[in-house]
């Protein structure tokens, strides 16, 4: 094994053992979304009119969206306790890759989210929702889940380095809970304002959104859309792959800068 591939993998160890000996963070992240499903599927289910559709086979595509939003919340926290505690600047004094430290975070993050995805689902087929394309579609769909949560957890490391303090990264965690509300992951953007139509369709939420109910085979994209959303898997994938671009690096050098 290389000594990037063993650094890393280090530091994911180190990263699941952390999780190991304190679930909370991990059981609260993963009931929240199924609470959601409950809550927002049979509460306001009744109320939102989806012609031709059930409004909780539209929900639980939006959520899965949204929980892979959930990235910048976890990678940002992670990141700013780690800096603000001092476990950066041992990682620092240690002959390891720059890359391996931020890598093994978000890599962990991808395993925990990947496992959580499962017990989410199973709510979601006892409820009513149904995947109604092809195993391929389905494993495509979810392929692209982990691909933005990726994405979305590379942004919150780099914020969290950034901000270097865990109460202030908490903060604005609970703020990009905001970020799903002005999507197309809860509703429908067709009966929005227009402005505000534009805003929630050049959201990459909403493009992921889209593109996981259209691989499930729940709903098909809108043509009159916005170009994201109207082209949900190529916008998917554009959005994510623009986040990595961006933020691996600025978050591996932020690291290397001990974020001065």
């Amino acid at each position: 094994m290389s000594t990037f591939a063993y650094d890393s993998t280090a530091v994911l160890g180190r990263h699941l053992q952390r999780i190991r000996h304190a679930p909370g963070v991990l059981i609260i992240t993963q009931l929240m979304p199924v609470n959601m499903l409950l809550f927002f599927g049979y509460v306001f289910g009744t109320m939102v009119a989806m012609p031709g559709q059930q409004y909780r086979a539209f929900l639980v595509p939006g959520l899965l969206a949204a929980t892979a939003a959930g990235g910048i919340m976890t990678g940002m926290f992670q990141a700013a306790q780690d800096a603000q505690r001092g476990v950066m600047d041992r990682f620092r004094t240690l002959p390891i890759s720059r890359i391996a430290v931020p890598l093994g975070q978000t890599a962990a993050d991808l395993v925990t989210t990947a496992a959580g995805t499962v017990p989410f689902l199973l709510v979601g087929l006892a409820v009513g929702w149904r995947i109604e394309s092809g195993v391929l579609n389905a494993l495509a769909a979810l392929g692209l889940l982990l691909l933005f949560r990726f994405a979305c957890t590379w942004l919150g490391v780099y914020l969290g380095l950034l901000i270097r303090d865990e109460e202030m990264a908490g903060q604005f965690g609970v703020a990009s809970f905001v970020l799903p509300l002005l999507s197309a992951a809860y509703i429908p953007t067709e009966g929005l304002p227009r402005w505000l139509r534009v805003l929630a369709e050049w959201n990459p939420i909403s493009a992921v959104a889209t593109a996981v109910r259209t691989l499930f085979g729940n709903a098909a994209p809108a043509v009159d859309a916005a170009w994201p959303v109207a082209h949900p898997v190529s916008g998917s994938l554009l959005w994510s792959l623009t986040l990595l671009a961006v933020f691996v690096p600025l978050a591996v050098q932020r690291y290397a800068d001990n974020g001065g």
